[in-house]
């Protein structure tokens, strides 16, 4: 059963035209779970085995209903290709994702415009008539998203999300009555609701809760909703966390799932100082959908190598190897097969793990990712890592919440809390000048709640100059 806080729910007739079809995807959610879970055991030669299959067969696909794809893979042979092969490709970017929509797409009753329509007349979120879902991305890296999730990419994003979370109340079962707070967009047009809004276990209660309300309702939807397990933004749950060590939340969630955002190192450490949870931290994006998820018991997060082919290259799209730095990561996501990306440039950079995980999976393993390339800050020939906020800011207990915004000579800092401004300025401006500005301008502003993406409800923490 599901629902959303009062106040904020969609119209009736459109939620109820959307829940009957959603009903029955969720249940073919709980239905390949099964599946999804025992991948989870699988030795090394399965893993790669499979996904050569997965990977030559999507390919095939691709090249033949997908203009854009076609001219792309003309040079190789889908039925021989393996991931190695891939690195012959051109990468794919967010503008080629954007500019050649129609020629990418591979259903001929959907194109831009039409999908444009859907979402600008959607009062809630809905499925066209192929089954398919319409999302559109914030926006933050300054190139506006619009995507296709057919049906059988929504089963498996959902599995991939959930599989690490299913495999643990297995194996420790959560005593009765399950409840699961998702604290996500709320609204359309972002997929992290019906992402997220999935039970993972027999007779689970959700309710769906905007992050982007004013702190203190999410504080009393999640008191009232008293949940078992919470999902939701990495930045949300940490302040709610921070609201619990202060008295002010009195809720005992066994499990913890966070998305959409980097995990920090300061709201991790709040989590589990709250409520001693296990933490399952996701990455993902609109495009591929789940890329890795923490299994709770190891460092890092488990790379979805039966759906998701990952590549580490350097500036020019070649691959490096496993213990060299990388300057980007390439994704081929080999479920969608309605809107295929392949070699498709996320943003990000990844680090892999070494050795064996206390989990038992054989899945490889990649570090928790530290935030987008795009969230340093450029001052001429000078760069300065977001980390050098993050140390400062994230470490101030009187501070529990902030976003950074750039400016020509410094920045100016938002902050929810009480902090010692004249202190927690002198200390970001000593920071600043040891990554080389001579003569930084900080300006730190106490407010009472950040702003957020007003359709996604994500929290930009870093805005760097355009």
């Amino acid at each position: 059963m599901s629902r959303s806080v009062p106040g904020v729910g969609p119209d009736d007739v459109g939620h109820t035209a959307y829940a009957r079809v959603r009903a029955g995807q969720v249940n073919a959610v709980q239905a390949a779970l099964e599946d999804h879970t025992g991948r989870l055991d699988w030795p090394r030669e399965q893993i790669e085995r499979y996904r050569t299959a997965r990977l030559r067969a999507f390919l095939s696909h691709a090249r033949e209903r997908s203009p854009f794809h076609a001219r792309r893979l003309r040079g190789l042979d889908p039925s021989t290709a393996t991931v190695a092969d891939l690195a012959s490709l051109p990468m794919m970017t967010k503008q080629d994702a954007q500019d050649e929509w129609d020629a990418i797409v591979t259903t001929r009753d959907l194109d831009r415009e039409r999908a444009e329509r859907i979402l600008a007349e959607q009062k809630w979120f809905s499925y066209t008539r192929g089954d398919a879902q319409i999302f559109s991305s914030g926006g933050s890296s300054g190139v506006r998203g619009v995507y296709v999730w057919d049906w059988q990419f929504s089963v498996s994003a959902a599995c991939l999300a959930w599989r690490m979370q299913a495999r643990e109340e297995r194996r420790a079962p959560v005593r009765s009555p399950l409840r699961l707070a998702v604290l996500a967009a709320g609204v359309p047009p972002h997929a992290s609701t019906p992402l997220f809004d999935v039970p993972t276990a027999p007779g689970m209660e959700t309710v769906v809760i905007p992050a982007g309300a004013p702190f203190d309702e999410i504080v009393a939807a999640v008191a009232a909703a008293r949940p078992t397990h919470l999902v939701g933004y990495a930045s949300v749950i940490g302040r709610l966390a921070r609201a619990a060590l202060a008295g002010d939340l009195q809720v005992g969630p066994v499990r913890v799932s966070t998305n959409s955002e980097p995990l920090l190192d300061e709201d991790r450490h709040a989590i589990d100082e709250a409520w001693s949870a296990t933490i399952h931290n996701l990455w993902g994006s609109t495009e591929i959908g789940v890329q890795a998820v923490g299994c709770g018991h190891g460092e890092g997060l488990h790379v979805c190598e039966d759906e998701v082919v990952l590549e580490r290259v350097d500036d020019s799209g070649t691959p490096v190897a496993a213990d060299a730095p990388a300057a980007r990561t390439l994704a081929t996501g080999l479920a969608n097969r309605t809107f295929p990306f392949i070699r498709y440039d996320l943003g990000d950079q990844v680090t892999l793990l070494p050795g064996t995980c206390p989990c038992g999976s054989a899945f490889v393993r990649v570090a928790d990712i530290g935030g987008r390339r795009d969230d340093d800050f450029r001052y001429g020939t000078k760069t300065v890592p977001a980390s050098t906020f993050r140390y400062v800011l994230g470490a101030d207990p009187r501070v529990s919440e902030y976003q950074v915004r750039q400016t020509v000579d410094g920045a100016e800092i938002f902050v929810v809390g009480d902090p010692d401004v004249a202190r927690l300025t002198s200390a970001v401006d000593a920071a600043l000048r040891r990554q080389g500005l001579s003569d930084p301008k900080v300006r730190i502003e106490v407010v009472d709640r950040l702003q957020r993406h007003q359709a996604t409800g994500k929290l930009q923490r870093f805005i760097a100059l355009r």
